[in-house]
């Protein structure tokens, strides 16, 4: 079945084209990503394509008996509305019924209401005949893997990245039929990421995507649709497959303007040698002509930003760490933490939200002072720090204003001088955007300016917080190429973990509590030593199992179910009935076999079902013994 299907279309803004003659079609069960530069019109596009704007030319058909789920880039949320009335209060009568149920719920354990008692039974009635509990265990599970449990919260009181979560969680739990998300990973941890990336590969989500996340990519999305020069490319298979098309097609580009270059010599010297009387020159021959030149004419450039900035020269006491501990009232960012930098050092700093992780960035940048043991920074040292934030960008100052409050001109890598209009051109900024406001750039822009702003004095020690949000992957793939060969100390936080594990050779693991690890390797290397570490520990601990029941059930004899245990419990036999008779079907589907795509597909939503019921069997008997 079509869901989607968009041809012929362009969009302007004043004088400058986004993009022409785009076409894209999606069918049900597609997981389709879009790539492009920043600034070329991604988000106009996805906004076309969720019919919220209008494109100047073209047409989109939009199968009107599906659901469609957008989350934006920026999110758009009410200030005064709580995180519960952000999530629940939409059109979905399903999501209606299970906050009612909830609100009831509420109401009971302050007081025991004979009305209320039968509100709720009716609730769970109608619940039951509408094969509800799944999705009600749905949404929970949405809701705790986004760190979003404090349902109360007004919108104002929180951060950034916080409402991007809400904005997330809001769509997910409404359970789309094509679900359109704009930059989904900004603001999430590593680990909702790595949930978020599951959850979308195990379900039959029809998706379009604009993400620069490269391992998401590869492991979520079957076909990649790039936008280069305002043209659009098809690429039926993940990143690595795209990059690998993506070089074909411009080696064989690049040799098709050669080869016009070539032909334009010969057809150039034919045109100059005919009288100035054209009507005696074959018409087509001259119409040839001008289609070679436009073609040898191309900008055979790569259009990539270069980066070649001179780093200072940096001494033997770089930074270090005596002892040091943060914490604001209970909440402790570290305890004793002792670190002494060395010259080329390669740190990736990772943890939950909540963690800590700017605040260490800040107390090495002396913004913010240990509340106790002592951080000293050497003489020679010249911090650059890439913000997560580009607020001190001021929105009415033009392009080149703000490179110029810098500096105007830097002294490059081999020594040259380059002019701050050359260095604009350097990163991709085009001479009609020199003049522009920030408050006009798209938010990868505005990434690229504070990037140049940063690395245009020279620094020796750089601090990343968070850049890979926003930036293209041309970029991306640029900043890595330059930071890998970076002379001086390198500090990263992101969730990027294929930036991560390119660029970094040891890891700060903020683990909460105060508790900071140095492990040597990068993340991936983490995971692996951490599955590992989880499985020993989990062995440990079934092994230690039968005593430990043992003497709880001496104890369980004393207690009662508590009112949501007892909800709870009524429930979970109906879903494990109900997880049972799936398990059937996809066993059923399996024996009368099917192509390899939907085999494999098959047997990972049987395997996640079994573990499901196992999940579930274990709570029931559980609280079966308090019952």
């Amino acid at each position: 079945m079509n869901y989607l299907y968009a041809s012929g279309l362009s969009k302007s803004y004043a004088d400058q084209s986004l993009f022409a003659d785009v076409g894209i079609s999606i069918n049900k069960g597609q997981k389709v990503a879009l790539i492009a530069k920043n600034g070329t019109g991604k988000t106009s596009l996805l906004k076309i394509l969720a019919g919220m704007e209008v494109p100047d030319e073209g047409k989109i058909e939009l199968n009107s008996q599906i659901v469609v789920g957008f989350l934006e880039q920026q999110t758009k949320l009410n200030e005064n509305a709580t995180v519960k009335e952000c999530i629940f209060y939409t059109d979905n009568p399903v999501l209606q019924l299970i906050r009612e149920y909830e609100n009831c719920s509420e109401q009971l354990q302050l007081k025991d209401d004979p009305k209320l008692r039968e509100k709720q039974q009716k609730l769970m009635n109608e619940i039951d005949s509408k094969n509800a509990w799944d999705y009600e265990s749905k949404v929970n599970e949405i809701l705790t893997r986004l760190d979003l449990t404090r349902l109360e919260q007004k919108v104002s009181t929180l951060s950034g990245g916080q409402k991007k979560r809400i904005a997330l969680a809001t769509v997910l739990v409404q359970e789309p039929d094509f679900l359109i998300l704009d930059e989904p990973t900004n603001h999430l941890d590593i680990e909702m990421i790595e949930w978020l990336e599951n959850y979308l590969a195990t379900k039959n989500t029809t998706l379009l995507i604009v993400t620069h996340d490269r391992y998401f990519l590869d492991k979520i999305c079957d076909e990649i649709v790039e936008i280069d020069n305002g043209t659009s490319y098809k690429y039926k298979g993940g990143y690595s497959y795209f990059l690998e098309k993506k070089a074909e097609r411009e080696h064989n580009k690049l040799a098709e303007i050669d080869n016009a270059k070539k032909l334009m010599r010969k057809e150039l010297d034919w045109m100059r040698r005919q009288p100035k009387a054209r009507g005696t020159k074959a018409k087509s021959r001259i119409s040839s002509f001008y289609e070679t030149e436009k073609t040898a004419k191309q900008n055979t450039d790569d259009d990539k930003v270069k980066l070649e900035v001179k780093g200072a020269y940096i001494g033997n006491k770089i930074a270090e760490f005596a002892d040091v501990s943060k914490s604001y009232g209970d909440l402790k960012i570290c305890e004793h933490f002792n670190y002494k930098f060395q010259r080329y050092d390669r740190i990736g700093v990772v943890g939950k939200n909540g963690t800590g992780k700017t605040t260490f960035l800040n107390m090495l940048t002396q913004a913010e002072k240990p509340t106790t043991g002592k951080i000293t920074l050497g003489q020679t040292v010249n911090i650059g720090f890439f913000r997560q934030d580009d607020n001190f960008l001021k929105p009415d100052k033009k392009v080149i204003e703000v490179v110029r409050d810098v500096a105007e001109f830097i002294v490059l890598g081999d020594g040259r001088k380059m002019t701050a209009l050359s260095l604009l051109l350097h990163f991709l900024f085009n001479k009609e955007s020199h003049f522009k406001h920030v408050k006009n750039l798209s938010g990868g822009e505005k990434r690229r300016l504070q990037l140049l702003t940063v690395l245009m004095k020279n620094p020796n020690f750089l601090i990343l917080d968070e850049p890979t949000n926003d930036l293209d992957l041309a970029t991306l793939n640029v900043l890595e190429d330059f930071l890998a060969s970076f002379g001086g100390c390198l500090v990263v936080v992101t969730h990027d973990r294929y930036f991560m594990d390119r660029l970094v050779d040891h890891l700060f693991v903020f683990e909460g509590d105060g508790v900071v690890k140095d492990f040597p390797g990068n993340y991936t290397q983490y995971r692996l030593d951490k599955a590992q570490r989880d499985k020993k520990e989990k062995e440990a601990a079934e092994l230690l199992k039968p005593k430990k029941v043992r003497q709880d059930k001496v104890e369980k004899t004393k207690q009662k179910l508590s009112y949501n245990e007892q909800r709870e419990f009524q429930t979970l036999e109906k879903d494990i009935e109900k997880l049972e008779e799936k398990k059937s079907e996809f066993e059923q589907k399996l024996i009368g076999g099917g192509n390899n795509e939907d085999i494999m597909n098959w047997s990972k939503e049987l395997a996640n079902l079994v573990q499901l019921i196992e999940e579930k069997s274990d709570r029931w008997l559980e609280l079966s013994e308090f019952a």
